[in-house]
């Protein structure tokens, strides 16, 4: 009898304790962040190394741009599991968040730290589209004295491509359109809206039809091809 009370009672202990974390699961899908910032909280009281407590937390600091607390999850995570390349990638970018919202001199001093867990991510995980996308922008943001480069960024575009063909073609026309080479932007937009019409590759291109091309004709037409599929 003492054993079975011990077994019910350390058995309805965990069902407590997983049920507390999918409640805080529930509140994030459910966009209620400070809620599920205060069970997420609570269940690291007890499971203090729970990693997807700590990814969640983390991505909840991001979501509400407090990129400190974000990178002391991040940061954790990173250390804990080194050979996890979301985790890396997700340090890089709030790191990189951070950099964009500090003044000039302070943001020199995190750059290489932000290019390093985005290539550490890359080159951890072969397939790992965000890492590569990330230092898509990275040099192409990048001034060309500290490291900017349509070079550096068309290799992981050639990455990407070697991934997903859309996303290849997504991320060439991402930087044909950052120099303003349109014409060029449209066959590679097209060329990914072709292979996968999802609505981020729609987005893309509807916005050069309409703002840079200032072609609403095009733009309409491809809103009706959208929606038809």
């Amino acid at each position: 009898m003492k054993y079975t009370f011990f077994f019910l009672f350390f058995f309805s202990l965990f069902a407590f304790s997983q049920t507390s974390f999918e409640k805080g699961e529930k509140l994030w899908m459910q966009k209620k962040s400070n809620e599920a910032k205060q069970v997420f909280q609570d269940y690291l009281k007890s499971h203090p190394n729970h990693a997807k407590s700590l990814e969640y937390l983390g991505d909840i600091a991001g979501s509400q741009k407090q990129w400190d607390q974000a990178l002391e999850y991040y940061k954790k995570l990173k250390n804990s599991y080194p050979k996890d390349a979301n985790y890396c990638f997700k340090y890089g970018g709030a790191l990189g968040m951070k950099a964009k919202e500090s003044n000039k001199f302070k943001a020199l001093g995190m750059l290489d730290d932000v290019e390093n867990a985005f290539l550490t991510a890359a080159k951890l995980d072969a397939k790992h589209l965000e890492s590569r996308w990330a230092l898509v922008v990275l040099y192409l943001e990048l001034p060309s004295i500290i490291g900017g480069s349509e070079n550096k960024a068309q290799k992981y575009a050639d990455e990407l491509q070697r991934i997903s063909n859309a996303q290849g073609y997504l991320a060439k026309g991402y930087i044909d359109s950052h120099f303003k080479r349109y014409g060029k932007a449209e066959l590679q937009y097209r060329k990914a809206f072709e292979i996968d019409a999802s609505k981020i590759i729609f987005e893309k291109l509807y916005d050069l039809y309409l703002n840079k091309l200032k072609d609403r004709v095009k733009a309409s037409k491809l809103k009706t091809e959208f929606e038809r599929k």
